[in-house]
């Protein structure tokens, strides 16, 4: 049933939001039982799922993503699918396949974005890049609207969250995102082989994670009903406020990212006048705004202050800064500087 403006803000205001914080904290313990070390990805991951934002996974081979969401999915009690990126993958690839049965007569059956139906919670899209524009094509629609049509009817994906990982180290046979592409997703969150020593040796020696069936399975499941993260999400919106010193804030930030240089931002070796190509979108900064809320909420608060912003900046924002292609190799560096002398320049209220 369609809600009306006031109708879901009375829906907004039932909900019990202290009552969810709680059980976000739990989700956030169970999930770190399988994924050690990662405590940042994981909240990051829960602000993802509140602000109900599609997210890209950076990280190399064996850091642990696809145990990651799959701990996610086991919690949220949702199905999970994955597929894996390829130069011959084609858009029906994901919602259907086609096979000889045993008795040798054509079957089609449903693919792994139609498999769970609406019950989908988590759809990882690994390796990104190697799929041809037209799948991504077929993948935005998915993060934007949903829904996909197939065998001349509409399926509807009303809980769902995309995930995709892109290969980064590999140039050959890869298609690269492009902007508009890179824009739709809400974060982009790095997940590096853990720093601390005793993490490190735990993964190599401790059994408990070299099946990693038997660890999902011990996870408990449903803690975040995946089909209530919708209207949690949408409550977490309409409480947290913003003040107008954090609007202009956030405002500042946006424009100093998008001119550096004329934000007097100075970066040794870069020409920061020259540096951006194109900068964040209005899509990017609403995201900004969402993710912060939620991360506000997260810390048990009703307003969201500057920490919040600074503390989702980076993920939200600098996979939708496109620099000039002279910078753009080293992007990584560049990218981490600038968004740390935009903080130490743009005063906060």
């Amino acid at each position: 049933m369609q809600l009306n403006k006031n109708d879901a803000g009375e829906e907004a205001g039932r909900v019990d939001l202290p009552a969810w914080r709680g059980r976000a904290e739990k989700f956030e313990t169970e999930v770190a039982k399988a994924v050690v070390g990662q405590s940042r990805v994981i909240r990051l991951l829960t602000i993802a799922l509140f602000a109900r934002g599609h997210v890209l996974l950076e990280g190399d081979v064996g850091v642990g993503k696809t145990t990651l969401l799959r701990a996610a999915a086991r919690c949220v009690g949702g199905s999970y699918e994955r597929i894996e990126g390829t130069i011959d993958l084609m858009p029906g690839d994901l919602v259907y396949h086609t096979y000889l049965a045993e008795d040798g007569r054509p079957r089609v059956d449903e693919g792994p974005v139609l498999r769970a139906g609406e019950n989908l919670a988590i759809f990882f899209f690994n390796e990104i890049n190697r799929a041809r524009p037209q799948v991504h094509s077929l993948l935005l629609r998915l993060m934007a609207e949903r829904t996909v049509t197939a065998f001349n009817r509409e399926f509807r994906f009303p809980h769902l969250t995309v995930f995709a990982d892109r290969n980064r180290v590999e140039r050959e046979e890869t298609f690269e995102l492009p902007a508009a592409a890179r824009d739709r997703f809400l974060m982009e969150i790095a997940i590096e082989t853990p720093a601390d020593a005793a993490t490190r040796r735990g993964l190599a020696f401790d059994t408990r994670f070299h099946d990693t069936d038997r660890l999902i399975d011990s996870l408990a499941e449903g803690i975040l009903p995946y089909d209530e993260l919708n209207d949690i999400g949408s409550a977490i919106q309409s409480r947290v406020k913003t003040s107008e010193a954090l609007e202009r804030y956030v405002l500042d930030l946006w424009q100093a990212v998008r001119k550096p240089g004329d934000a007097g931002i100075e970066i040794p070796g870069v020409d920061t006048s020259r540096l951006v190509s194109a900068g964040a979108s209005p899509r990017g900064l609403s995201y900004l705004v969402r993710a912060a809320r939620v991360a506000a909420w997260l810390d048990g608060r009703e307003i969201a202050v500057p920490e919040d912003v600074r503390a989702v900046f980076f993920e939200t924002m600098a996979h939708r800064i496109f620099f000039e292609p002279v910078y753009e190799m080293r992007r990584e560096t560049i990218a981490r500087e600038l968004i740390d002398r935009l903080f130490a320049t743009v005063p906060v209220p």
